[in-house]
């Protein structure tokens, strides 16, 4: 993975009892949880919105290096529906400022029942992009999203179509769209939410971020599955698994040189 980054996180920040011990004693959670992690989902900006002063402590609690993905509300997406929402946004992306650079991500995801529109989704991440210069990724979850002119539509507006597990459609569970920015969310299966990922799964987790690193100029990988806890554990090891990989990648011998 020499030739990307390949950043592993949780939804939210919370460290379970645990894992405790594998994290610093003092500071917030959230400092806590930076310590190790260079990178972190903002969930709850989906259900309800937090003022700009809370974005800004957040982004004070974190090292320089450390980025945020924030999640478009709710109010957007399920209840207007991609619909005559600037003022929705305007008021969110003026709240999410707070993060400042910090703030690298925006991640729009719909409703199962949300189909494919050429024209809504058009104008929506038109807009969107106007109002925004930060990466944007979008979880769609209709298999109307999943054909060849939604994928083309996400490409030319420089959307990442984001990586589903468990996956809606059998296309859902590698990144679509634009394709510079690889971003995976795993939610947990088979219960979503609150399945833990065994150790094979993890691995092939892990094979799966190698695979859209070759490609992608950045990889995210977000585990969702926090109702037990689990979703900590499973970043740390896939975030272990990760460094070795990107470890043995760069002291391997050139190929030349082998006998």
């Amino acid at each position: 993975m020499e030739n990307s980054h390949c950043l592993v996180g949780t939804a939210g920040w919370s460290i379970p009892k645990a894992h405790r011990p594998s994290f610093s004693a003092a500071g917030s959670q959230l400092e806590r949880y930076a310590a190790w992690f260079p990178v972190v989902e903002i969930n709850s900006s989906f259900h309800k919105p937090h003022r700009r002063e809370t974005y800004e402590r957040w982004a004070r609690s974190v090292p320089d290096h450390f980025r945020f993905s924030a999640k478009i509300p709710k109010a957007v997406t399920h209840e207007r529906r991609l619909e005559d929402c600037d003022d929705l946004l305007d008021a969110f992306l003026g709240q999410a400022a707070g993060l400042d650079s910090k703030l690298s991500v925006l991640l729009v995801q719909l409703p199962p029942s949300l189909r494919f529109e050429p024209k809504t989704a058009e104008k929506f991440f038109a807009v969107l992009r106007a109002k925004t210069d930060r990466r944007l990724v979008c979880e769609p979850r209709h298999a109307s999203w999943f054909e060849p002119e939604a994928d083309a539509l996400l490409s030319r507006l420089r959307v990442g179509r984001v990586a589903a597990d468990p996956a809606p459609v059998p296309a859902a569970d590698m990144p679509g769209g634009w394709r510079d920015l690889a971003y995976f969310r795993f939610h947990g299966a088979p219960q979503v939410y609150y399945s833990d990922y065994e150790a094979a799964q993890l691995l092939d987790i892990s094979g799966r971020l190698a695979e859209a690193s070759a490609s992608a100029a950045e990889v995210w990988c977000i585990f969702d599955n926090t109702a037990r806890g689990h979703a900590l554990g499973n970043a740390l090891s896939v975030d272990a698994a990760v460094r070795q990989m990107t470890f043995s990648s760069r002291n391997a011998l050139p190929s030349a040189t082998l006998s």
